[in-house]
């Protein structure tokens, strides 16, 4: 969902291109394997998902690192854009009003094509909430530090005791043994497209309002504070916050996601339901600490690639795999819509239907197979100098009729600043 830079005549730039850093298209692109990894698990409607010690590893460490963490990591890079964006209109000489403008037609047709996104594809849909999140929120860009981060753990209090009300009510609406890939969300289990269509429609009205208050908020704001500062864009400035944030926001993720890691792999015995609701609750407020701390970690991989990649004899680039991962992060909604095309053409009813029948490893290979032809599509069209589709279309219809006061008073097309 971020903004390519513009590439010359002469062939495309490396990654980062110009007035780019690693960091921030490093963490989107490797975010979107995580994101694969737990919507293909999302569209397994049965209970006998784990069969072998492979199936039990894989969940417990996708449990562990992966579930709950995926989407505070995007949510926290999805506000640390909103700045980049802000930054980038006002510096081509626009001011708040422009930006704002800017900023909320972005979100209104983020929402639209969540909307799309969801009804035809994948009702746990992440543009919309991210669409609405902006045309709601877009104010705090201009609050204070203080207002931010008071904000964010405000919310994240409030969603903690909603997730904890809602969760209880889930395991005393059920029966022990109904909780997870057996109680798949009713369109997943159509066997009719239009069918399956309808009931998303009604799945994402209800997700995308739940979502953004219970899960994305909170990172969100973190991410518009990070902006400001360019934590990710000037690691070195940040070096002491940067460690600091990945060995406690990860471990953070990792020990208090253990215990229901491994009743969710299959190492312990199912509790009793206020146990087990328990174990949940712990394990997602985790999220928000663990997806800081991947962000975190990215980002000094990121710095060493680049110091690597400077140093005397270095090729000047931050290798191959780095920067086809990067040019993911570049295109990451028109990869993120490749991903939903093909695990609906793989795992739905009306498409090959194998969401009735994969095993937890199975549906896992689908994912990082489908994160890898994104890989190399998006590293394809770097090569050629090429936008993602999705993007082109979503700067398209954000700028479109926007121009910027310019130096000469002229006005200038807000396209060429973002």
């Amino acid at each position: 969902m971020s903004q390519s830079s513009r590439h010359p005549s002469t062939g495309a730039p490396p990654v980062p291109g110009p007035g780019r850093s690693l960091a921030p298209d490093l963490a989107r692109g490797f975010m979107l394997l995580f994101i694969a990894l737990v919507n293909a698990q999302f569209f397994l409607t049965h209970s006998e998902t784990v069969r072998t010690l492979t199936d039990q590893v894989l969940l417990f460490v996708q449990s562990t690192l992966v579930n709950g963490r995926a989407i505070p990591l995007f949510s926290l890079l999805f506000g640390y854009g909103t700045v980049w964006i802000m930054r980038r209109v006002v510096d081509a000489g626009g001011g708040w009003v422009h930006a704002r403008v800017v900023l909320r037609r972005r979100g209104l047709w983020m929402l639209v094509i969540g909307l799309l996104h969801g009804v035809l594809l994948l009702p746990v849909d992440i543009v919309g909430a991210y669409g609405l999140g902006l045309l709601l929120f877009v104010g705090f860009l201009r609050a204070r530090d203080s207002v931010l981060l008071w904000s964010a753990g405000t919310v994240a209090l409030a969603s903690a005791v909603l997730n904890t009300v809602l969760s209880l009510g889930d395991a005393f609406g059920t029966s022990p043994g109904d909780a997870g890939p057996a109680s798949a969300v009713p369109s997943l289990v159509e066997s009719g497209f239009l069918a399956a269509s309808s009931e998303r429609f009604a799945e994402w009205t209800l997700y995308t309002p739940v979502t953004l208050f219970l899960v994305v908020l909170p990172p969100l704001l973190v991410g518009m504070w990070a902006g400001r500062r360019s934590i990710l864009e000037h690691p070195r400035e940040h070096l002491p916050l940067l460690a600091r944030t990945a060995v406690v926001g990860l471990g953070v993720a990792v020990v208090a996601g253990l215990p229901d890691a491994l009743v969710t792999a299959r190492f312990l015995p199912e509790p009793e339901p206020v146990v087990l609701v328990s174990l949940w609750i712990v394990h997602d407020l985790a999220g928000w600490a663990g997806g800081p701390g991947w962000a975190a970690l990215i980002t000094l991989v990121a710095l060493w690639l680049t110091d690597r990649a400077a140093r005397p004899g270095g090729t000047g680039s931050p290798g191959t795999v780095a920067t086809a991962i990067a040019a993911v992060g570049e295109r990451s909604l028109s990869c993120y819509l490749v991903q939903a095309v093909v695990f609906t053409a793989v795992f739905a009813p009306y498409g090959l239907g194998l969401g009735t029948s994969a095993s937890a490893s199975s549906a896992a290979l689908v994912a990082v197979l489908t994160w890898g032809l994104t890989v190399l599509l998006a590293d394809l069209s770097r090569r050629l100098g090429l936008r993602g589709p999705a993007e082109v279309l979503l700067r398209r219809l954000t700028y479109a009729r926007t121009r910027l006061p310019g130096a000469r008073g002229k006005g200038t097309d807000a396209r060429s600043a973002p």
